[in-house]
């Protein structure tokens, strides 16, 4: 999909947040209300905005654990890789999980309330599993930047 300036303007204020009103985007970009609510539409069934999610504060909610997690696999076969994602996918603990280039197959990012729960999760989710070679275990001691927004400024090309 084609993104125009507008697009790209719209964009850098909807992904810091979402509850902005159409009319106040409007103004900060010379579009009327309706425009901005069109190009949003747009941009949600083109795929360009993924989700409207609200960011929430993990040590809050009793999770102040975070660990990146190395992992590499003993086969990397399609079956096995495939397997692996699904199995990531359904644990709570993993908040996010990449297939990476490198020394390592996957990286996870994982949250729990203590490292007595990391160390359970580790237990259920990569010991257990057969096809785990080994894994390293990075635990975060600061949470220095944390978001899913994207650098609109070097992103987008015409």
């Amino acid at each position: 999909m084609g993104l125009d300036e507008l697009d790209v303007q719209i964009l850098a204020h909807y992904q810091y947040d979402t509850r902005t009103p159409a009319h106040v985007i409007g103004r900060t970009v010379g579009l009327s209300t309706a425009a901005v609510q069109r190009r949003l539409k747009r941009l949600r069934e083109a795929g360009v905005i993924e989700a409207e999610i609200a960011q929430l504060a993990p040590a809050a909610l009793g999770l102040p654990v975070t660990c990146l997690v190395d992992v590499q696999l003993e086969r990397e076969g399609a079956a096995d890789l495939h397997r692996f994602r699904q199995r990531m996918a359904a644990f709570p603990e993993v908040q996010q999980c990449y297939y990476v280039t490198g020394q390592a197959d996957f990286i996870l990012v994982v949250l729990t309330a203590d490292l007595a729960a990391y160390e359970a999760f580790t237990r259920r989710a990569l010991l257990d599993d057969g096809n785990v070679r080994s894994f390293t275990s990075h635990i975060v001691l600061e949470r220095v930047k944390v978001g899913l927004s994207v650098p609109l400024s070097v992103s987008v090309r015409r």
